[in-house]
């Protein structure tokens, strides 16, 4: 299923032989470093339980290899508890396919094109709920004849719910979406894959009342659906990545949730380098509206497609805080997380990431809580570039495309070690004050 360990690892994944401009892996899996199969399972005892401690550090070293990625996300998103044993786990596996099938049998009767193996990107009512009888859907879909039906009984409904035209009126954008996510991939040129992919996010855009589907959300779900198979397991895998940002992707009207990242990222800049502080606000750049994709979308752009996944399990090995499947494990979407919500025992500071170790040690915290380290990178990135944006960039275009031009160029290994020395630099500074 894999090749020999000097490999790249994007092999595993397979880039469409067309797409030359595709930027090549950095990351190759290392024998001894890289967490292994072996290494994984025996890092179980008979009855389940999982030594976290050890598999992160495996995981901050060289990261997953590619055949049991999906299964330690699974575990480094909450998913799971590693305290719960092999039957707990199975228990609640099963339950949430079954709720999955209850959304998704829900959304279905809604809008049959949900589940039927095709998805649309034409919108099919109006803003005021009124069906739209647009030939393209019907071509889009595998509703044939029944498309018509469909679209009858849509008009025959009455008057829809508010909830109901908003999710309906998203559908289509998702669509869009979809037909340009990771579309090098020979993964993504099968149609039910995509299918897949829009089925996913139109329930999560369903469930999520508050926040809904946003652009950006199917780059962070893309991975997901070819790294876990069934797709209720992928869509859960999604949900709990989309707990950790979909603060990120809030609007309240005035302002969307990222913001409050870029204010931060201004924050650490002005504290770790004053003079590309004042550079980047005298280019009208202080906002860092100029960073938001690389915090919105987690970096998804600026690395390989391997890459970016390896980056993400090492931000979230470094980031990992055992309380995290107790504190998921609340009512959905009330809120975002608090500090001191969970209940127990004090969490064991040797089960958590690296990152979070230095955060409980110097109370490295915002008042809204610990700032993730994807911030952090993005700081790091800019202090890398330091020089070069402090003598070429004499407006924001110029901003942009120096830090577009790093896109294939970084490296997720050292992005993340330069992170974390801002970070400890950053709590040193802190604590001074």
């Amino acid at each position: 299923m894999w090749g020999a360990f000097a490999e790249p690892a994007d092999s595993y994944y397979q880039i469409r032989p067309e797409c030359t401009d595709v930027p090549n892996t950095k990351f190759k899996i290392k024998p001894g470093k890289t967490l292994s199969v072996r290494k994984w399972q025996a890092a179980f005892t008979t009855e389940g339980f999982l030594d976290m401690g050890k598999t992160l550090n495996r995981i901050q070293r060289g990261g997953i290899h590619p055949s049991i990625r999906g299964e330690v996300w699974e575990f480094l998103l909450g998913c799971y508890d590693p305290k719960s044993t092999f039957e707990e786990r199975e228990q609640i596996r099963q339950r949430r396919r079954l709720q999955y099938a209850s959304w998704k049998e829900e959304c279905k009767q809604m809008f049959p094109v949900i589940g039927s193996g095709g998805f649309i990107t034409a919108p099919v009512i109006t803003s005021k709920g009124e069906p739209i009888y647009d030939p393209l859907v019907l071509q889009e879909t595998n509703l044939g004849a029944n498309g018509s039906d469909f679209f009858k009984e849509l008009a025959s409904r009455g008057p829809l719910d508010q909830k109901v035209i908003q999710w309906l009126l998203t559908l289509h954008q998702i669509g869009l979406d979809v037909n340009r996510t990771d579309r090098t991939l020979v993964f993504y040129e099968k149609k039910e894959n995509l299918s897949k992919l829009w089925d996913i996010l139109a329930l999560y855009a369903w469930i999520d009342n508050d926040v809904g589907y946003c652009q950006g959300m199917s780059d962070l779900c893309s991975p997901m659906i070819m790294l876990l198979e069934d797709e209720a397991d992928a869509f859960w895998c999604f949900e709990r990545l989309m707990r950790r940002l979909r603060g990120n992707f809030r609007d309240t009207g005035r302002s969307v949730g990222v913001e409050a990242q870029l204010t931060h990222l201004a924050s650490i800049t002005q504290i770790i380098d004053p003079k590309l502080h004042h550079h980047l606000e005298n280019l009208g750049g202080g906002d860092y509206l100029f960073a938001i994709r690389m915090i919105m979308v987690q970096f998804r752009r600026e690395f390989s497609f391997c890459d970016s996944l390896y980056l993400w399990e090492m931000m979230w090995a470094l980031e990992y805080d055992p309380e995290m499947y107790s504190l998921y494990e609340e009512p959905q979407f009330e809120g975002e997380r608090t500090e001191g919500s969970s209940k127990g025992k004090p969490k064991s500071i040797n089960q958590c990431g690296k990152y979070e170790r230095e955060n409980m040690k110097n109370g490295g915290k915002s008042a809204e809580g610990p700032l993730p380290i994807s911030v952090f990178l993005v700081a790091s990135v800019l202090k890398d570039k330091s020089s070069k944006l402090m003598t070429e960039a004499r407006g924001l275009d110029d901003v942009v495309k120096i830090l577009n031009d790093i896109t294939g160029n970084l490296d997720a290994k050292k992005a993340c070690t330069g992170a974390m020395k801002l970070h400890k630099k950053y709590l040193k500074k802190q604590a001074k004050k």
